[in-house]
């Protein structure tokens, strides 16, 4: 799950440009869009909210296309090339991994080209996804991305409590609770089941195969918490909770955030990738479940979405998750 945006105007938007320097633009009604600028060869890339590729916008200074984009005017775009792509995703130092779509992992650089080829396939010359799917499901070769049924009643689980990646006794207990309470929405949703294996904590990391997977504390910034899909590898099967998840994310809670990163885990995609939503789209690398969901708790509020509290499972996320696990 990403964080907040920083920046705020009428409607409300992000803007980010190269060198940390924000600016704010006023857009039309219902165009929430975050520039990251950069003046080279006259080219500047728009990219929504940390979630989504950006366009690459050509023949245009850096000056017309804020004026473009303030009037919804942007009138020629390009796809990124791979290495633009690779540039704009987050590399975990430690692991390897690549950050995509905000708190979603490609776990080498293979699997990063695999996303890339995706993202040529779902867009069209005007940037905007051609996808059509009403959809949630991650899917890896049009199969849905789901544990077998007996997997999915063995959810199993630690929470690093010494050595890399533990968490004070304090956060270790609020991480607990939190997830606690965020297992429980999807249990009562769907036929899964997360079992809390606590006698692992104290041997609690990616290759501890006597859990599905690991819960660990980092403290790099770039998003709230990160997890995985099922099809993942055990080495990235792991829940990482970022050190400001314990400050102040009002109106969001942590539980909250752990519902978000359970729904990946058993995996469902960001909501907000469906063409409804008009933003922050991603690929098109899903299967239909349900209808468009604006309050989706696998919908970032900052991606037009309408759940403005905490991110809670809403009738349609309990409806998919039954529908994937029946």
């Amino acid at each position: 799950m990403s964080g907040h945006s920083s920046f705020h105007c009428t409607p409300v938007i992000s803007v980010e440009t190269m060198g940390n320097r924000g600016i704010a633009l006023n857009l039309p009604k219902g165009m929430h869009v975050a520039l990251r600028g950069r003046h080279q060869e006259s080219e500047t890339y728009i990219r929504l909210r940390g979630v989504t590729p950006p366009m690459r916008i050509t023949h245009l200074a850096f000056a017309s296309v804020l004026l473009a984009a303030c009037a919804g005017q942007v009138t020629e775009t390009e796809p990124l090339t791979f290495e633009e792509f690779r540039a704009q995703a987050f590399q975990e130092p430690d692991t390897g991994v690549y950050i995509i779509n905000g708190d979603e992992m490609a776990e080498n650089e293979a699997l990063l080209h695999e996303a890339y080829d995706r993202y040529l396939e779902s867009v069209d010359t005007s940037g905007i996804g051609s996808s059509t799917h009403e959809s949630i499901v991650n899917t890896v070769g049009g199969q849905w991305d789901r544990w077998s049924p007996s997997a999915a009643l063995n959810l199993t689980y630690c929470i690093t409590a010494s050595g890399k990646g533990a968490f004070s006794a304090s956060e270790r207990s609020a991480v607990a609770s939190a997830l606690n309470s965020a297992s429980g929405a999807w249990e009562a949703a769907g036929r899964v089941n997360f079992i809390y294996s606590s006698g692992q904590d104290g041997n609690c990391s990616s290759r501890n195969n006597s859990v599905v997977f690991n819960v660990s504390r980092v403290c790099r910034g770039q998003y709230l918490a990160r997890s995985f899909f099922p099809s993942s590898s055990r080495r990235s099967r792991e829940l990482l909770v970022d050190c400001t998840s314990f400050g102040n994310i009002s109106p969001w809670t942590l539980a909250g955030i752990m519902r978000h990163e359970l729904g990946h885990t058993i995996g469902l995609r960001h909501e907000h990738t469906r063409p409804e939503s008009g933003t922050c789209f991603e690929d098109n690398n899903w299967a239909a479940l349900t209808a468009y969901d604006s309050s989706s708790v696998m919908h970032y509020p900052q991606c037009n979405g309408t759940q403005n509290g905490d991110l809670v499972l809403t009738n349609l996320d309990k409806t998919g998750a039954g529908i994937l696990y029946p």
